[in-house]
């Protein structure tokens, strides 16, 4: 597996908007921090500023050590978001900056967008024919200024491969965290995010914006028994199983969990179990039948399945992706 370079956008170096410093520092903190205990080297960061002529008086100043130039040859180019006028009042964005996007991408450079940043893809033409998102405030703009675009409002992010964009804020992080799983594993990016005291795993799919209709404690009623359900895996779990352990009728447990998740118990499940079989793919040296009982996807026929069509490879390719998994002895108990 592979880190490699991340060009991350600046859009304005001057007058910077202190509301749009949390997206900038989302791929400064993932790819920014080396983490040589993890996987060593870690991925080299550049910042690249496009520029601006005067101060707007609302915000700071960043000084980028690269240039828009640096984008072409970057593993991957990340544009964190655009100004506010660009998407609020159809202000046209940097022609340098499309120009060096779409060469980036010639180059082969992985292409990703948070929130706004959406809008420079489009601009240049990458997302033309794809699926694509951005915060939900803004994909009905988006939808309406780009109609070649697949824009999809209800996701955190959506991976076409090699362009990737995600919706606002937190999304982007987890956005991130999906491409260090891809890039160096499961086991790299849950121990990441563990650094960073957030979730290790949202699936993209999962709702950006999710209206709760139980009051807030009757989510944390819902922990104890995900996290029994987390340390069972091997067990033959169903929705009624994971009811009755909550107190709950089975409808009311999956309704609860779709409002607390935006996703259904047993995509949860398999979610789980998914994480739980990458985890020990990539770190132990179990046959393929045992890590197929341990996650609880059954066989190892059914284990390939689940792994074709959701990761695209099977579970021996995956494994051979980590050359040294297996050496720590046989792994962890699935608790």
């Amino acid at each position: 597996m592979s880190a490699g370079s991340v060009a991350v956008v600046v859009t304005d170096e001057i007058g910077v908007p202190s509301w749009d410093l949390y997206e900038l520092s989302i791929p400064c903190t993932v790819f920014g921090k080396p983490q040589p205990d993890l996987a060593d080297p870690w991925y080299e960061l550049k910042l690249c500023g496009v520029g601006a002529e005067e101060a707007n008086g609302h915000g700071l100043s960043l000084r980028t050590p690269y240039g828009l130039d640096d984008l072409v040859g970057a593993d991957t180019v990340v544009v964190p978001s655009v100004p506010d006028p660009c998407v609020e009042e159809g202000r046209p964005l940097p022609q340098e900056l499309i120009d060096a996007l779409r060469r980036a991408h010639e180059a082969g450079a992985r292409m990703v967008s948070l929130c706004t940043g959406a809008f420079a893809l489009a601009e240049a033409g990458l997302l033309d024919g794809r699926r694509a998102t951005a915060h939900w405030m803004h994909t009905a703009q988006l939808a309406e200024r780009y109609p070649k675009v697949e824009v999809d409002a209800s996701v955190l992010y959506v991976d076409e491969g090699d362009i990737l964009t995600s919706a606002g804020l937190t999304a982007g992080l987890d956005l991130c965290l999906h491409l260090v799983r891809r890039d160096l594993g499961a086991h790299v990016a849950n121990q990441l995010a563990r650094r960073m005291v957030v979730p290790a795993h949202r699936p993209g799919g999962q709702a950006q914006f999710i209206e709760l209709s139980v009051p807030a404690r009757d989510d944390e009623g819902l922990a104890p028994v995900l996290a029994w359900a987390r340390a069972h895996l091997d067990r033959p779990l169903t929705v009624a199983d994971l009811a009755r352990r909550a107190a709950m009728s089975p409808r009311t447990f999956y309704r609860r969990l779709q409002a607390a998740t935006g996703t259904t118990p047993l995509q949860w499940l398999l979610d789980q179990r998914l994480g739980r079989a990458r985890s020990l793919l990539e770190s132990t040296n179990l046959p393929i039948e045992k890590v197929g009982e341990l996650s609880g996807l059954g066989t190892a026929n059914n284990l390939r399945h689940h792994f074709l069509k959701h990761l695209g490879v099977s579970p021996g390719d995956y494994r051979r992706a980590f050359p040294g998994a297996g050496t720590s002895g046989p792994g962890p108990r699935p608790v």
